[in-house]
């Protein structure tokens, strides 16, 4: 059971090192407001996460998996991301100030990462197709105790890896020059404007 656990890690942190939306989010943000509103991000997006991988490994994801409820998380992640991918090229047009409000930064940051996982209709094929990777690593009929080994296992291994980037995103913004922050703004904005519009065009 605990090289299954170790799986479910390893799993996690292929899932959440993946570069995306919240992985740019989290390097806007820390550029602009430092480590915490950072972490803020990455732990936010364990909200989603929770949430898709209770549901996919209950079996409810396949259930989710519906034009009822595709088309309008879909139409809400693409009007999202586009939004986040504006306020960045903004950014790098006009890099922003540190926000002095401490409270409201980390509010804000918690809430974007949250926001960002819960909308991601990707997350219910990742999870609606998560039985085929337990099978692949030897569990063809899981059980409860295995679903819940597999849980924890991936739910540490998303933690942990909150602090790793947000430890990453804060070197780099402390060791990077104006220019560098810049270039990051303009490519994360590049990335959610991507994103956005690959979102978009699920719905046509």
């Amino acid at each position: 059971m605990f090289s299954f656990f170790l799986a479910a890690m390893l799993l996690g942190f292929v899932f959440n090192a993946a570069p995306g939306a919240v992985f740019s989010e989290t390097l806007r943000r820390g550029l602009r407001d430092g480590y915490k509103p950072a972490l803020l991000v990455q732990i936010g997006s364990l909200v989603g996460d929770a949430t898709w991988a209770a549901l996919g490994l209950t079996g409810l994801a396949l259930l989710l998996d519906s034009a009822q409820i595709h088309y309008p998380l879909t139409l809400a992640s693409a009007l999202y991301l586009a939004w986040l991918g504006y306020q960045s090229l903004r950014d790098a047009h006009r890099p922003p100030q540190p926000n002095d409000d401490g409270q409201v930064a980390a509010g804000g940051a918690f809430a974007a990462g949250a926001a960002l996982s819960l909308t991601n209709p990707q997350n219910i094929v990742y999870w609606a197709a998560m039985g085929g990777a337990m099978a692949a690593i030897g569990v063809a009929q899981p059980t409860p105790t295995h679903l819940a080994v597999f849980f924890a296992g991936f739910m540490v291994s998303s933690l942990l890896w909150c602090f790793i980037c947000a430890g990453l995103v804060d070197w780099f913004r402390r060791a990077a020059s104006l220019i560098w922050h810049r270039l990051t703004y303009a490519a994360c904005g590049v990335v959610l404007l991507g994103l956005a519009g690959m979102s978009a065009l699920e719905l046509v």
